[in-house]
């Protein structure tokens, strides 16, 4: 379980910070919108099954496969927000369906920006990078 929070409300709780917070407080940034993975891809099958289904239409779901978990996983991610709430006036904007709508509108809309950054250029670069800090 994690707490899941659209992007640009992360942006907009940093600008909130930066602008109004004293020096040297911190704050829990949060979406309120605590899911499992499971509940987290179900919903982004559903989504994607409303905006673009497959040709053979069957639900996205039916793609899901389950793997051996990693020993040692943390079950649960969690934080309050509510500190930021109370001293900045700070909450999200979005919910969490509407915000992973959003991504999922994003990508779908942007197919040569994912396949610059998933292909093999960007990946070399990014590993570049690291090489270079080691």
């Amino acid at each position: 379980v994690r707490d899941w929070l659209y992007v640009e409300d992360h942006c907009s709780a940093l600008r909130a910070v930066l602008t109004n917070a004293p020096p040297g407080s911190s704050y829990n940034v949060g979406g309120n919108s605590e899911l499992t993975n499971l509940e987290v891809i179900h919903r982004l099958c559903d989504h994607l099954d409303a905006i673009r289904p497959r040709r053979d239409g069957q639900s996205y779901r039916q793609q899901i496969t389950f793997v051996t978990d990693r020993p040692g996983h943390d079950r649960r991610y969690a934080i309050d927000a509510t500190r930021i709430a109370r001293e900045l006036g700070w909450r999200p904007a979005e919910s969490f369906d509407s915000g992973l709508r959003k991504t999922i509108e994003w990508y779908l809309g942007n197919p040569r920006w994912l396949a610059e950054v998933t292909g093999g250029a960007f990946q070399d670069w990014i590993s570049e990078q690291y090489e270079r800090r080691a």
